[in-house]
């Protein structure tokens, strides 16, 4: 459908600031391709090289910066992206992988799950970081310039916050680069990213 199109089938208004100009729709139709097409890149090298998906990788990351390598998982799964569903499905392989713990605990009275990184998932992910950060590198950070990389950044935390700041949105508001930057895994000097 053509955006001539999409303005005919529209509701009348007022608005003339409401469709984007030839300029905006061709950076918008990139960015959706590019949200359409990075994750599942990512998703395929990890999947290939550490037999997991992006998501798994992100709780083990969150777990390894966790004090005691510990989280509540309603704690979690806000960190790790993803709903308390998808984290206990996600949560279940990784136990069977030997990286997770799953183990109850006792919360502020009430009776709680647990995560827990074990020693076999911090040395999964300290094999798995160096492979992720180099499909990272050439997808995104070095095919750009570094003013490039800082603008995408800043655009990236301003829709972030925008998305953290609406009501009901069911995310945190999480600064997970510092997760991710002060990650240093045991022998590293760069954590995962």
């Amino acid at each position: 459908m053509s955006v001539e199109n999409t303005r005919a089938s529209a509701p009348s208004g007022n608005d003339e600031n409401l469709w984007l100009s030839p300029d905006q729709l061709r950076d918008w139709v990139s960015l959706v391709e590019l949200l359409s097409t990075l994750p599942p890149a990512m998703d395929a090298q990890l999947k290939r090289d550490a037999g997991m998906n992006s998501f798994e990788y992100h709780i083990l990351a969150v777990l390894a910066e966790a004090p005691d390598r510990t989280l509540i998982l309603s704690e979690l799964a806000p960190l790790a992206q993803g709903s308390l569903s998808r984290l206990s499905h996600a949560i279940t392989r990784l136990e069977r992988s030997g990286w997770v713990e799953r183990r109850s605990c006792t919360v502020r009275g009430g009776r709680r799950a647990e995560a827990w990184l074990t020693d076999a998932g911090i040395a999964k992910l300290e094999e798995t970081a160096p492979g992720h950060v180099r499909e990272a590198r050439r997808l995104v950070v070095d095919v750009l310039t570094p003013g490039q990389f800082a603008a995408l950044g800043d655009a990236a935390r301003t829709i972030n916050a925008a998305l953290a700041d609406r009501p009901n949105a069911g995310r945190p508001k999480t600064d997970r680069a510092e997760i991710f930057s002060a990650a240093t895994l045991p022998g590293d000097k760069a954590g995962p990213a």
